[in-house]
């Protein structure tokens, strides 16, 4: 269950972030002396909004597992996973320094998790 949060989570920040990008619209909020007021386009909002639930679900993984096993690891995936969506899906280019970055985080992921000692 715990494997299935992350991978939930995983998707909700991508998809946060993806339709975020796509809707275009960062959002503007009006502070008047009675309310407070956001509009944004539907794309944005439902970015925004699997964004925040990705993040109350962060939450509930930090709880679960040690903070400096699940950061670095969750963190690393969703920088691969957005480097890839965004080279598929907006045609940005990938460089290779990026490349090079992207490896480095694999890596780090894998020795992370080696049982050396």
């Amino acid at each position: 269950m715990k494997y299935l949060m992350i991978i939930v989570y995983l998707i909700l920040t991508l998809l946060g972030l993806i339709l975020m990008k796509k809707g275009g619209n960062p959002g503007k909020i009006k502070l008047n002396k009675k309310d407070i007021s956001l509009s944004m386009s539907p794309i944005s909002a439902l970015g925004f909004l699997s964004y925040l639930c990705s993040f109350l679900l962060f939450t509930r993984l930090v709880v679960m597992f040690d903070l400096s096993y699940i950061m670095p690891i969750v963190t690393g995936i969703v920088q691969i996973l957005t480097l890839i969506s965004a080279n598929l899906l907006f045609k940005e280019k990938i460089s290779k320094t990026s490349i090079i970055g992207a490896s480095i985080i694999i890596v780090g992921i894998v020795i992370m998790n080696l049982k050396i000692v």
